[in-house]
């Protein structure tokens, strides 16, 4: 190797080291004041449950207030726009969900690119979705709710927590798969979903666990199925749909924290490395199997494959049942 050679990769290394010096020093000193946790839904969801537990550790493990702002509407699309046209300075930070990364962008023609314009840092939770309905109906099985379904098709009707949400799709998939006719009625976020279906204004509803369990375990609603290939260890006596008669049947949410793409990496990853080691204490992990949802954590590659691929399974689904956004 010639001298000059030499000479210029020591330069080129230099360079280097000066142009990524601004993104270290950023991170060491990360965060220096308040962050924000945009929460795309109104309180009381699932997202906004995940959102506060993980900013209250946040703040707890870094020393500043991680504050949880709900910007909800237009299906989660108005706190993700949000997020995506913030300063890229770690102090801005979104949760996302099935609905809002990879479900949107088939609905909706919308101002903003999630895949581009959000970087993903971690997935935190995965949840399943649960099956349950208002008391008064009568049926304490998903293989009598579709018998009734059938015995009244058009009557019975269930809410979701907005269009285009794994709850509504899960629905969606339970019609066309038991061969039912039940009528959907959107609401803007779980909480005044679960209100009307605690009213009997909608009788059936899938939910994510976390969100409807509380009701589920006080009596006010009756449980028929989790729609997780496999039990719940949050609610080990409920069958999962394949088991009470649907075969096939399947559908999970996940709850994760992105930052505005162009967030310097050494933040990305600190804060990716911190949910990675409150995920595996066993506080985090009672507390998440209490709102019945379950610790994933890993890389931000991890995060982007998961994705890829969600996105391409539930587009084939939207395509398939023909879901418009309404």
């Amino acid at each position: 190797m010639s001298i000059r050679w030499k000479h210029w990769l020591v330069l080129a290394a230099a360079g280097a080291a000066l142009a990524a010096g601004p993104a270290i020093v950023a991170a060491q000193d990360w965060p220096t004041k308040p962050v924000r946790i945009i929460v795309p839904f109104p309180p009381g969801g699932t997202t906004d449950i995940i959102g506060r537990e993980v900013g209250h550790r946040l703040s707890t493990a870094f020393g500043q207030p991680f504050v949880v702002e709900n910007r909800a509407g237009a299906s989660g699309n108005i706190g993700m726009e949000l997020a995506a046209r913030a300063p890229a300075d770690g102090y801005t930070l979104v949760v996302g969900a099935p609905q809002t990364l990879t479900i949107n962008p088939y609905l909706f023609k919308l101002p903003f690119n999630p895949r581009t314009d959000l970087a993903p840092i971690v997935i935190v939770a995965s949840v399943p979705n649960i099956l349950v309905v208002n008391p008064s109906l009568p049926v304490q099985s998903v293989q009598q709710l579709i018998d009734l379904a059938k015995k009244e098709p058009g009557k019975l009707a269930y809410g979701s927590s907005s269009v285009g949400g794994t709850p509504h799709l899960s629905a969606e998939m339970f019609k066309m798969m038991a061969g039912v006719d039940i009528l959907h009625v959107p609401y803007k976020g779980s909480a005044p979903a679960i209100s009307d279906l605690l009213g009997g204004q909608v009788q059936i509803m899938f939910d994510n666990m976390p969100a409807i369990l509380p009701q589920v375990k006080a009596g006010k609603l009756r449980a028929l199925a989790v729609t997780t290939p496999k039990r719940s260890p949050s609610v080990p006596e409920l069958p999962t749909m394949i088991e009470a008669g649907v075969p096939g049947f399947e559908s999970q949410g996940w709850f994760a924290l992105l930052a505005p793409t162009g967030t310097p990496q050494p933040i990305i990853d600190k804060i990716n490395r911190e949910v990675n080691r409150m995920l595996q204490t066993d506080e985090f992990k009672a507390k998440l199997v209490a709102l019945g949802a379950e610790p994933v954590g890993g890389s931000p590659a991890d995060f982007a494959a998961h994705i890829q691929s969600e996105s391409d399974r539930w587009g084939k689904v939207i395509k398939t049942a023909g879901i418009k956004a309404e």
